[in-house]
């Protein structure tokens, strides 16, 4: 089960990250492409993420 929040938390990360630099008109090609709201759901989603994996690790 660790391993699986692990990898969760990780791509949740990734994805984030997709959509932070989406949302900033850094990554073009989508619709969320120039959209700000698509940065800050992308934040949370790395947040999440990072939560996921630290807490997934800290468990015994």
């Amino acid at each position: 089960m660790k391993l699986i929040v692990t990898i969760f938390g990780a791509l949740l990360a990734l994805l984030g990250g997709v959509w932070v630099l989406q949302g900033l008109n850094i990554l073009p090609g989508s619709f969320m492409t120039g959209d700000i709201k698509w940065a800050i759901y992308g934040g949370i989603a790395v947040v999440v993420g990072l939560i996921l994996i630290v807490w997934s690790r800290r468990r015994t």
